[in-house]
């Protein structure tokens, strides 16, 4: 699959480390260095598959922030496959590079890997070591430790063999060709394995134990219906050596009368068909970007070993050779060296020729539909422009166009006028801040940010400032359209002041009818505590008295006056309970206390389960938020136990960094908000009116059969305003 060297080659090749930077000097100079050592089993001259993986390992590191000192040494496994040549060779690099430690090691091949998981303990202690260029049965019975990760090539010739019989569907016969080297047996031995399941379907011929001459003699005589497939010859049974890519496979292919099929990609483009092929640059590359990853700090651990993908690659020449069909190639195949047809090769001059023609017969055509439609076109838009004027001009809202760049204005209508109290001569060519409109220039920079972002803007609330100096508040939407070219901006503005002012005073009333009602709350719970429910004490008293007075002989007038009795007790009770929920006094002791009482009555009253928990809840809240979260638990805990008809009860009063908050969940039959807000019931609109005064937030969740959650929110910074308050 790589390769040696020719047939009585004497020359010697000393592995001597070349020292590359990869960056550029003027570039380089203020760059960190880093060291990358690649081991490679052959020279790239002796390899085209070690040559395309160095390629790709060098294109990587090009991504490296550093500068990287690039060294390249070769064991050349071919030139000296014997033990003690090999540990010479290894003890050598050992020494060369014990005083300059690598930053990263990439083994390229499986005679590198085992030297590096042999040795890199003791010869290059803590150095990262990267592999690609062989596969993982070549490591045999070798573990890589944590030191190690790489690119694993796969090989996978039954795929292979299964494409040469698509290819040639009447196969008989299977020969594989290979060598005697060391690498030629580990491949050899892959493809045997792999071969196994089809032996009793082919007969299979092994040539791999033979020289050269005798190979080629050999694949010379083979049958009609037989396919060759080459696995690697670098070294044959003489002891010859070749480079397998471009000595062994020229020659195999040239005198085999079958199709050759190959294993890797490197071998394509000597003669031989193709094949599902190993990439040896996408090994290449996978190492390389791993290398780039451990230079930045990333630890080996964290990267995982990958296996590269295979490729679908053919020779289109050697296709034609033999007559096989191109439509039988799968469907995501790359095809090399395909000679192109008078068309293939012209064809966008025919069709441009043709073109010309056709679009100059159209262009004429069109010439005259356009003139015609243009006129058409013209009068349609005169009526649309009539239209828009007419539309802008009669509008009972203020509108105004303005240029997007600098924002003068270039048209407004009457209503405009009438609203701001400037005339048509006093705002064309101004802009609206040298008419000091915007009380706040903020809201018009996010106006103008929306619409240069490509967005339009839609009922943007803001105070304006008319003519005589009065501030008024508008709702404002706006978007870009283009006149004579030029961008512009469309700006509606509705003066909703009056509005705002009704909302307002809507406001402080509802304020009021809410402290006037607590205000009765109180004067009625006082009434009911110091009044009635002295006097029903005093009742009870006499009764209890009488009783203890009738003679024990009354049975029946002594069992009257003991229900009487408690009777009194028990409204006396429920009377004080009322004045309680009217007026909880034990809002004075803090929140979450009166919260937690008012739970624990309620919870006795209606023989329900109510699990209240607090959190952090701040002891100097605000009298109004105290009192308004206090009346939405007392409304929300009523209701629920009134209408939804749950058996248990959660209750959360918690304080946040910036608020406190409210949670009043039950496992009830549920409701719908919506309908429940367009209803008669006051519950939802007054939980809602009492958190407008604090500037809270009310939020229903709640679903038919699955219960209810209200979740109130008020902001601890509530400032009751000055005209609220002193009024």
């Amino acid at each position: 699959m790589t390769g040696g060297w020719q047939k009585g080659a004497t020359l010697v090749v000393l592995a001597a480390a070349t020292l590359l930077p990869i960056q550029p000097a003027a570039v380089a100079q203020n760059k960190e260095v880093r060291r990358v050592l690649i081991f490679n089993d052959l020279g790239t001259v002796a390899s085209p598959g070690i040559a395309a993986m160095d390629q790709a390992i060098h294109a990587a590191l090009q991504e490296s922030p550093y500068q990287i000192e690039l060294y390249n040494e070769s064991l050349e496994t071919t030139l000296f496959p014997d033990e003690a040549s090999q540990r010479q060779i290894r003890d050598s690099y050992i020494r060369k590079y014990q005083n300059r430690k690598p930053d990263v090691i990439i083994a390229v091949g499986a005679a590198s890997l085992r030297f590096m998981i042999e040795t890199h303990e003791r010869s290059f202690p803590k150095s990262p070591i990267l592999f690609c260029g062989s596969t993982e049965e070549m490591l045999g019975e070798l573990k890589l430790d944590a030191h190690f990760t790489g690119a694993w090539g796969v090989a996978e010739p039954e795929k292979t063999l299964n494409l040469a019989l698509r290819l040639k569907p009447n196969t008989k016969r299977v020969v594989v060709v290979g060598g005697v080297g060391a690498f030629d047996r580990d491949i050899l031995k892959i493809v045997r394995e792999s071969f196994r399941q089809y032996e009793s379907k082919f007969e299979f011929n092994y040539l791999t134990d033979l020289a050269m001459p005798a190979i080629l003699a050999r694949l010379g005589q083979l049958p009609s219906d037989t396919v060759v497939i080459h696995t690697s010859i670098m070294l044959d049974a003489a002891g010859t050596r070749f480079i397998d890519a471009t000595q062994s496979i020229p020659m195999v292919a040239g005198a085999a009368n079958a199709p050759v099929f190959v294993l890797d990609d490197v071998d394509v483009g000597s003669g031989a068909v193709g094949g599902f092929v190993l990439s040896w640059a996408a090994q290449g590359e996978a190492a390389g970007k791993m290398a780039v990853r451990v230079l930045n700090g990333e630890n080996p651990l964290d990267i995982p070993v990958v296996k590269t993908a295979n490729v679908n690659l053919f020779d289109w020449r050697a296709l034609q050779r033999w007559g096989l069909r191109e439509g039988d190639l799968p469907p995501d195949n790359t095809l090399l060296y395909r000679d192109t047809t008078v068309w293939e090769s012209y064809k966008w001059y025919i069709i441009a020729g043709i073109s010309l023609t056709v679009v100059e017969t159209l262009l004429n055509i069109e010439l005259l539909w356009l003139r015609a439609r243009r006129k058409r076109v013209e009068q349609e838009l005169k009526k649309s422009e009539e239209k828009f004027t007419k539309a802008f001009r009669h509008s009972p809202l203020a509108k105004a166009i303005t240029t997007a760049k600098d924002h003068r204005y270039v048209d407004v209508n009457e209503t405009f006028l009438e609203v701001f109290g400037w005339s048509r001569d006093e705002v064309i060519g101004r802009t609206p801040f040298d008419l000091g409109i915007w009380v706040h220039p903020e809201d018009r920079l996010a106006l103008v940010k929306r619409l240069e972002s490509g967005s339009s803007v839609r009922n943007l609330e803001h105070q304006f400032r008319i003519k005589n100096g009065e501030v008024r508040t508008g709702l404002a939407s706006a978007e870009l359209i283009e006149i004579g070219g030029e961008p512009c901006v469309l700006g509606v503005t509705a003066d909703i002041t009056d509005l705002k002012r009704a909302e307002e005073a809507l406001s402080k009333v509802s304020q009021r009818l809410i402290e006037a009602q607590e205000e009765e709350r109180r004067r009625i719970a006082r009434e009911l505590h110091d009044d009635i429910c002295q006097r029903l004490a005093v009742l009870a008293i006499h009764l209890g008295a009488l009783k203890r007075s009738t003679s024990p002989a009354a049975v029946e007038l002594m069992q009257k006056l003991k229900d009487l009795n408690e009777e009194a007790v028990q409204i006396g009770a429920d009377i004080q309970g009322l004045s309680h929920r009217l007026h909880s006094s034990s809002l004075e002791q803090g929140l979450a206390s009166a919260a937690a009482r008012f739970c624990r009555e309620l919870s006795g009253q209606q023989g329900i389960e109510v699990d209240f928990r607090s959190e952090n809840v701040p002891e100097n809240a605000s009298q109004e938020i105290s009192l308004c979260l206090f009346r939405i638990l007392q409304e929300a805990l009523q209701n629920a136990v009134k209408h939804g008809k749950g058996r248990h009860y959660r209750v959360l009063l918690r304080g946040v960094p910036s608020e406190i908050q409210l949670s009043v969940q039950d496992d009830g039959i549920g409701f719908d908000p919506k309908a429940a807000g367009k209803g008669d019931g006051l519950g939802i609109t007054s939980m809602k009116e009492r958190l407008k005064l604090v500037n809270g937030v009310l939020t229903i969740n709640s679903e038919l059969q699955r219960g209810t959650t209200i979740l109130a929110c008020v902001p601890l910074n509530f400032q009751k305003t000055a005209a609220v308050a002193g009024e």
